[in-house]
C-alpha cells in the first residue's frame, strides 16, 4: 500500500503534535486530583521564556496539521 505525500505529511505532523504536546509541563498538580484540593496561588502565571515557544510550536503544527487532514479528505 502506497502513502500520498498528503498522508506521509499528516502523519510527520500528528508525530510531531504527540511529542510536542508530551514535552510541556502540566499547570495542574497531579497529586491532588483526588482529594479534589485545588490551589489557586498559581492559577494566573502567565507563561514565559520556553513555555510561551512550546505554545506557539504547539499552535502552529495543530494549524497544519488540521491543514493537511482536510487537504488529504478533499483533494
Amino acid at each position: 500500500m502506497a502513502f500520498t505525500w498528503k498522508e506521509v505529511l499528516l502523519l510527520i505532523f500528528s508525530i510531531l503534535m504527540i511529542v510536542i504536546v508530551l514535552l510541556q509541563d502540566s499547570k495542574q498538580d497531579s497529586s491532588k486530583t483526588l482529594t479534589g484540593e485545588k490551589s489557586g496561588l498559581f492559577a494566573n502565571q502567565k507563561a514565559r521564556g520556553f513555555e510561551v515557544i512550546m505554545t506557539y510550536i504547539t499552535l502552529g503544527i495543530a494549524v497544519l496539521f488540521v491543514v493537511f487532514a482536510v487537504l488529504a479528505v478533499a483533494l
